[in-house]
């Protein structure tokens, strides 16, 4: 196996990981990711032990037990070149021996949940549900980066949705990558099925017109008429393609799971979506840990 040189993958004086700033005894093989550091006490709160907490940067993390179970809780701050961070960097973790700097024989397989907050735009999806998204739509190119991002894609729902939207030349191809089958399994009986679009912003990139025009003007539209077999586009995030994506490419389970605050079809927000959000986790906690 080849060394992998010091520029590649820093690690800091401490045998820390560069970014994230935790060492491979530091981190449980099933974690949560959200996006608000903040968020991360509301996870670990319901530890019954906690073994540490990092903060470094937006990446805060506390690995600890539930249900008698080790558990890690990592913040990713906002978009998918974050996420391009912190998948790769747990996958080091993981399967990088630091001492020798060459990956691991044995490879380990990570479980890796999205928690997160979303906008819906399909009508019929209510305020306060959760939506799990079996398909990630990534409208951020970062998996193009990436040579084998083929083989995560669904190829054919992918040209299907490039054509229904006439999707410009000038912006980054989508790629559509699924969530695990197994993350699918623990969760589609309490919550609804997605197809969610994974944006690279939260104003243009998901149709929000303030004092610059869209370079796809009627997209919301051409993104709520979207079918494809059966499926549809749900809802609006911006964390998931690159999680659901690089975890396969990297063999490692993943998915995201978001409560819905906002109806874009309808005009309709729920400022008041702490409690929901409590829920979601108590119900990932629970089905992460049985």
């Amino acid at each position: 196996m080849s060394q992998i040189p010091s520029s590649e993958l820093i690690i800091n004086c401490d045998g820390s990981v560069f970014h994230l700033h935790i060492k491979p005894e530091e981190l449980a093989d099933t974690i949560i990711l959200v996006g608000d550091p903040g968020r991360v006490e509301l996870v670990a709160s319901h530890f019954e032990s906690i073994e540490f907490t990092r903060a470094s940067r937006e990446f805060v993390t506390v690995t600890g037990s539930f249900n008698g179970k080790r558990i890690t809780v990592l913040s990713t701050g906002i978009g998918t070149d974050n996420i391009d961070i912190v998948v790769n960097e747990l996958d080091a973790l993981a399967n990088i021996d630091f001492s020798t700097r060459e990956p691991k024989k044995e490879h380990k397989r990570l479980r890796m949940l999205r928690i997160g907050t979303s906008g819906a735009i399909q009508p019929d999806i209510p305020l306060g549900s959760f939506v799990l998204s079996h398909i990630s739509v990534g409208c951020d190119g970062l998996l193009n980066w990436y040579s084998s991002r083929d083989s995560v894609s669904q190829l054919d729902m992918e040209r299907a949705f490039m054509k229904h939207t006439e999707w410009p030349d000038n912006l980054p191809h989508p790629y559509f990558a699924k969530a695990s089958e197994s993350l699918i399994s623990l969760f589609e009986d309490s919550t609804v099925k997605g197809v969610t679009i994974s944006a690279s912003g939260f104003y243009g990139p998901q149709g929000r017109v303030l004092r610059l025009p869209l370079a796809i003007p009627d997209m919301l539209r051409k993104f709520e008429s979207f079918r494809f077999n059966g499926e549809r586009i749900t809802n609006f995030e911006m964390e998931g393609s690159a999680i659901a994506g690089l975890s396969s490419l990297l063999g490692h389970d993943a998915a995201t799971v978001c409560c819905i605050i906002a109806n874009r079809h309808l005009h309709e927000s729920q400022p008041d979506y702490k409690p929901f959000v409590k829920k979601l986790v108590e119900l990932a906690l629970d089905r992460l840990t049985r």
